[in-house]
């Protein structure tokens, strides 16, 4: 995620180079075409690029609309899951804690802890999922035999709700929790599940491919036309007027694909890294833990991660 409101010079010119060599490539070969071959001979009304540039504004608004809500939707369901795993953490610290520490309540809060640890390896494991990366560190918070029953499932988030219902329902049977935390814990429980589906869904859901082809050919298509249409009046100079609106275009264009897939590891992307050590940190706070990890850092000072 961004976190200033202006980029510097060298980002932009390294996210937009190759498409400034093409586009200037492709005015100058407009240049040359009208200058040399066609000679004035074919004349293209200037209603002609402006109706094209109207229809490209449309097309390209669609897709950043598009993208926003997705990236919103993702950064939303993630806000979600910090707040249900706050509530998480502070109902199983205070459901199961008694003012005498005796032998079966020390039972109880075992249990509670690997639910409370398990919950921390449930969100890494999201995240590595949604990235698309070997990422091991859900396995921190795991104990051997969570590792072994997860050997066995393809969705590891899935498999690890499966084991928190699973001692969620031991706690109720063995009356170390009443039917009103239960209910409680099982209500975070569902959300868990809920957000992990939204989360697929934005994952797994492509957008239609034919809006984004279309849309780069109409860019180039008005980039040419535009050049062709101004050489007479602009010379040489309609090569620098086609690249400069052929970079409007581009990078609003640019600007939205950054959005389109939120849970990529680009800078424009939803900070699942900082949103879990965030969750991190306060479930370590909240067990008294000495040993607690710092926030994670901004890259550069421009966007973390």
């Amino acid at each position: 995620m961004l976190l200033k409101p202006d980029l510097r010079l060298s980002r932009v010119i390294r996210i937009t180079w190759k498409v400034d060599l093409w586009m200037i490539a492709l005015c100058t070969g407009a240049y040359l075409l009208e200058t040399y071959v066609i000679r004035g001979r074919i004349h293209i009304p200037a209603a002609i690029p402006a109706l094209l540039g109207t229809a490209l504004a449309f097309f390209i608004g669609f897709n950043n609309n598009q993208a926003y809500s997705r990236w919103w939707e993702a950064r939303t369901t993630w806000g979600g899951l910090v707040n249900d795993s706050r509530s998480w953490t502070r109902s199983l610290s205070n459901y199961t804690q008694d003012e005498q520490e005796d032998g079966q309540n020390r039972l109880r809060r075992t249990v509670a802890v690997r639910m409370i640890y398990r919950n921390l390896g449930f969100l890494y494991a999201l995240k590595s999922t949604l990235r698309g990366t070997d990422d091991q560190n859900y396995r921190t918070y795991l104990d051997q035999n969570d590792l072994t029953i997860l050997s066995n499932h393809t969705n590891l988030p899935a498999g690890l709700l499966d084991l928190q219902s699973r001692d969620l329902q031991k706690l109720r049977e063995a009356g170390q929790i009443d039917g009103y935390a239960f209910l409680a814990l099982h209500d975070i429980l569902v959300r868990f599940n809920e957000n992990m589906g939204k989360c697929e869904r934005i994952k797994n859901t492509l957008f239609p491919a034919t809006y984004l082809y279309f849309t780069r050919v109409f860019i180039w298509i008005l980039i040419a036309v535009l050049t062709l249409d101004i050489v007479q009046e602009a010379g040489v100079w309609s090569i620098g007027l086609g690249w400069l609106i052929g970079f409007v275009f581009h990078v609003t264009y640019l600007n939205g694909l950054s959005l389109m897939n939120p849970f990529d590891g680009n800078p424009a992307c939803v900070p699942l890294d900082s949103i879990v050590r965030t969750i991190e940190i306060y479930i370590l706070q909240t067990l008294n833990l000495s040993q607690i990890p710092d926030p994670i850092e901004a890259v550069n000072g421009e966007y973390i991660l």
